[in-house]
Order: C-alpha cells, then sequence, then structure tokens
C-alpha cells in the first residue's frame, strides 16, 4: 500500500499530537499539527479565534488548512478533533490519507485536557462538556482506515500498530 500521508482523527486528549511526532519520527516524515498551521495562518490563537470570529469561521479556516495541508506528501497530520464534523474533510482526509482514529476512554480524556486552558470547547464543567461532546461526535471518527484505543497503550505500541498497518 502506498501511503501519501497519515492523517490521525480523534476527540481532544486521545494522543494525536503525541503519537503523530512519535510516528513522524519513526516514519522520517514531517509532523503537521493542523492546528497549529491554522494559528500560524490567521495570526491568532484557536482559542481568540473562538472568542472574536466565533466557531464558524475557525472551521472554514480548518478546511482550508487542511486542504492546504494535504496537498503534500509524507506528513503525519494531527487534526483537530473536530475537523471530521464537515463531510468535506472527512472526504479529503480519505483522498489523501491514510486515516487512523485515535480513541480513548471518558476518564482518560478528561484527565488530559483537565487543566488545558487553551481548548475552548471544554471551558466552564470539564467533564460535563466531555460527555456532551463525546455523545455529539459518537459516530464521527467511524470513517477511518483504522481505529485504536489509546487508553493504556504505550506511544511505542501505538506507533508500531500504526506503522504495520501502512506497510
Amino acid at each position: 500500500m502506498i501511503v501519501k500521508n497519515v492523517v490521525l482523527i480523534g476527540f481532544m486528549g486521545s494522543g494525536k499530537s503525541t503519537v503523530g511526532k512519535a510516528l513522524a519520527e519513526r516514519l522520517g516524515w514531517e509532523f503537521v499539527d493542523t492546528d497549529q498551521r491554522i494559528e500560524e495562518r490567521q495570526g491568532m490563537t484557536i482559542s481568540d479565534m473562538f472568542g472574536t470570529l466565533g466557531e464558524t469561521a475557525f472551521r472554514l479556516a480548518e478546511s482550508e488548512t487542511l486542504d492546504f495541508v494535504l496537498e503534500q506528501s509524507s506528513q503525519v497530520i494531527s487534526t483537530g478533533g473536530g475537523a471530521v464534523l464537515a463531510e468535506r474533510n472527512r472526504q479529503s482526509m480519505r483522498k489523501d490519507g491514510y486515516v487512523v482514529a485515535l480513541k480513548a476512554s471518558v476518564e482518560t480524556i478528561i484527565e488530559r485536557v483537565r487543566h488545558d486552558q487553551s481548548r475552548p470547547l471544554v471551558q466552564g464543567d470539564v467533564e460535563e462538556r466531555v460527555h456532551t461532546l463525546l455523545e455529539t461526535r459518537r459516530n464521527a471518527y467511524d470513517f477511518a482506515d483504522l481505529i485504536i484505543d489509546t487508553t493504556g497503550a504505550s506511544v511505542e505500541e501505538i506507533v508500531e500498530r500504526i506503522a504495520v498497518s501502512i506497510s
């Protein structure tokens, strides 16, 4: 199988950035965090975008950035947790990448995101927000080529599973 890019999807706190960096190193590819690219292209943080421009403007910037990134190859791409909400994004990811969904238990996600102030969608009651968002996105990641539960797995184990699946 020839893989142009590996696209990591999953809910916030599922391990996309951590696994993505390790996988890129293993493959000798570039690691790209689409949230970071959005901030660079927009000249403001995602929290600021949500606050000043709104979620709709952020989602448009997210789609445009994803399209731009997917034009390249030999990348491990970590997407924002909500990037899968747009059909346009799901189609782009499938067309130009091998899509890997990372999942984790609710408890694991809450523990990982509890103190992260840069996540605008979980401001306030973190546990309630995580439960609500997970429920609304329950099947959003099911289109992936590979689904891995990261709960209790080491980064090395997850990277190995992905590497084997694309070789």
